[in-house]
């Protein structure tokens, strides 16, 4: 923060003028001289603020997390919600479970079956707890992405019994509370899906009518268009809704939206790499939200990438914790660039009308608490360095720039502002995150900064923020080669085995009674219903884990089939697909079947058969199968005796063990153990 040029000491004051004059006559005034922006609240405040957030769920995103160990997790759990650490995050969206593939997996719900209900099955629960004790008001926010298969009776449609979609919804509102003191404020529709006019009234019927008045209701969580439309055209419609959420709005609205005066909210944005680029990303469009689009709320997908890279969209979460085997995790830049904002601002806090763009490109705005605090957020992204994953980001020149900010109205006799900075200096490859700078003496309320391309400032009143930090997490380290889990510390029940990763069905944590020998506690699957879908979910069930480098390497595992006649299961290795693309995943799957047959393929829908033949297994029998795959031939046993060899795998060449299904049906998996060359 200098001047444009600086006097050399050796000249002077009269030499050091005359020299000015002449540069500044041949570089142009413009590198002299500075853009003047005024920060005034005399004429009124704009829109209230409401907060960063951070998106769990909506595909299993937080999958991982929860099995690292302490210190780790709680370490990383600081620097998303701590305040006054790292991102200090103000708000947490999480996925309803649905029991359906919302990107990188499945989310358990709540209610498996019409009459069943259970409030500790996934780690949202968990992970919001987490989110509340470091950072009690923490903003809670649900919403469906897919729903059970019974709330649809059987449809791909949660519309047309809306009384019980919207009961469904409640109860997950409710148990939050009752077991497990946790106030969801904010309730969605289904995400990014239609909406259904109707449904929504009954929504806020059904929460009212069990005491939840003040749940607020976001819709659409899709476009802008057409639930601005509906809102205007429809006052019963609008008085149900309390918040137009778009999802990835490119930092624009539409009329429409406006002309309702309900709160807009970017309730689904970034989904973007976490490098430097993806750190540009979120700087711009945490302040151009605002200042192109007068939304007033920011959340990211994801809130952490805590799932397998392999999966769709790996590492776009604010931070990446992705090996609880090892510890490793790694602070990336998204976590400081959201400092800049949630530690220096809070929710209710109120943007300045005087908001806007620099002259030379970039942006700022500016709160203020109403209390005589000020917070300023500048941004001078380039485009290349700040290009989202979407929607397409037209093109735009920025250039060095140096820019005064003038302080009137209340603000005019603040003498000091703090100064935090961050700098990519993607020319270099050494950028600085969230650098605490000297104090900024103002005078006559007024400053000037030199602006480099892409960088990001805070200036504020606020003296309490600080860079958190930890000692380095262990390093990296690949999945071992040597892994297995007997499945009989369940914690706690009904939750998933560490490590698996659900992609369509829910694999859990079962006490089986019928069975108190040799397996007390299994590993069941126990979705009977195709879910109503948000993807095309695959017409098995499976559940990954390990290393997606794995080639060479011997799968083992108990079976046992709970579907008479039509009943089947399988372990795989070399599975190379998951998330949305399930359905197309290939590997080596080695199936039995409840009719005695047996059958091997390149497929998970069993469409390319590598050899088959008889199994002699049945329903209600445990079964122990080993499946080895080396170079291009695979070999499988039933109970210790080869059943198969030696069939031919040209393809794929490396992937994920599993275990799963032949369809929607409850089966189980004891002692499960696999060892990679």
């Amino acid at each position: 923060m200098t001047a444009c040029i600086g006097g050399h000491p050796q000249l002077s004051r009269m030499e050091r003028t005359v020299v000015l004059s002449v540069l500044c006559f041949i570089l142009s005034v413009r590198f002299c001289s500075s853009q003047t922006y005024v920060l005034d609240d005399k004429l009124g405040l704009g829109r209230v603020f409401d907060g960063i957030g951070g998106l769990s769920g909506g595909g299993a995103t937080s999958r991982l997390l929860v099995n690292y160990a302490e210190p780790y997790r709680s370490q990383i759990l600081d620097y998303l919600f701590k305040p006054n650490f790292g991102a200090s995050l103000h708000m947490l969206k999480v996925e309803i479970g649905g029991d359906a593939q919302t990107t990188d997996g499945t989310e358990p719900s709540h209610m498996h079956y019409e009459n069943d209900e259970n409030y500790f099955r996934g780690y949202e629960w968990w992970l919001m707890k987490e989110a509340k004790k470091r950072n009690p008001n923490i903003i809670l926010i649900g919403l469906p992405w897919a729903f059970p298969g019974w709330v649809g009776h059987g449809k791909n449609w949660p519309y047309d019994f809306p009384d019980i979609t919207a009961e469904y919804v409640v109860k997950w509102i409710l148990g939050a509370k009752m077991y497990h003191d946790l106030d969801i404020q904010y309730v969605g529709v289904w995400n990014e899906r239609s909406y259904d006019s109707k449904y929504i009234k009954l929504l806020r019927y059904t929460l009212d009518k069990n005491g939840l008045e003040w749940v607020k209701i976001i819709a659409s969580d899709n476009l802008w268009e057409p639930i601005a439309f509906s809102l205007l055209l429809d006052s019963e419609l609008s008085s149900a809704v309390d918040v137009i959420g778009a999802h990835y709005p490119g930092t624009t609205t539409v009329k429409e939206a406006l002309q309702t005066e309900k709160k807009l909210w970017s309730s689904e944005d970034y989904s973007t790499f976490n490098d430097e680029v993806g750190g540009g990303c979120w700087a711009r469009i945490l302040n151009q939200n605002y200042v192109n689009g007068n939304m007033t709320a920011t959340i990211s997908w994801n809130l952490v990438a805590s799932y397998y890279e392999e999966l769709p969209f790996g590492r776009d979460g604010l931070m990446t914790a992705e090996e609880p085997w090892s510890g490793n995790y790694v602070v990336e830049s998204p976590i400081w660039i959201t400092a800049h904002t949630t530690q220096f601002t809070q929710p209710g806090w109120t943007y300045l009308q005087t908001v806007g763009h620099l002259v030379d490109g970039g942006s700022y705005v500016a709160l203020t608490d109403g209390k005589g605090n000020l917070t300023i957020v500048i941004e001078t992204m380039t485009h290349n360095h700040s290009v989202c994953i979407r929607p397409p980001l037209p093109p735009f020149n920025l250039t060095s720039q140096n820019a005064t900010f003038q302080l009137k109205g209340s603000f005019a006799f603040i003498k000091e502002l703090q100064v935090w900075r961050s700098q990519f200096n993607f020319k270099t490859n050494k950028p600085s995150f969230f650098e605490k700078l000297k104090p900024l003496k103002l005078l006559d309320g007024s400053f000037t900064l030199n602006l480099a391309e892409d960088e990001v400032y805070t200036l504020t009143t606020i003296t309490t923020a600080q860079k958190g930090g930890y000692p380095d997490p262990p390093p990296s380290a690949r999945f071992p080669k040597a892994y297995k889990d007997n499945f009989n510390t369940p914690n706690p029940l009904f939750s998933e085995a560490p490590y698996f990763a659900d992609q369509t069905g829910v694999f859990e944590y079962y006490r089986n009674l019928t069975d108190p020998g040799l397996h007390i506690f299994t590993l069941r699957q126990v979705v009977t219903q195709r879910p109503v879908t948000w993807v095309a979910d695959a017409d098995q069930t499976i559940s990954v884990i390990g290393d997606y480098q794995w080639q060479d390497l011997t799968v083992i595992c108990d079976v046992f089939i709970e579907r008479m006649y039509t009943g089947g299961v399988f372990i795989a290795a070399r599975v190379n697909k998951g998330g949305e693309s399930v359905r197309s995943a290939k590997g080596v799957f080695f199936w039995v079947f409840a009719d005695g047959t047996y059958k091997v393929t390149n497929d998970l829908e069993g469409q390319t058969v590598l050899a088959e033949g008889k199994s002699g297994t049945r329903a209600y029998g445990w079964y122990t199968l080993s499946l080895t795959v080396n170079g291009q031939y695979a070999s499988g046993s039933l109970n210790g005796y080869t059943l198969w060899k030696n069939a031919v795998i040209l393809n794929p060449k490396n992937g994920w063990a599993a275990i799963g299904t032949q369809s929607f049906e409850l089966a189980q998996f004891d002692n499960f153990a696999v060892v990679a060359d």
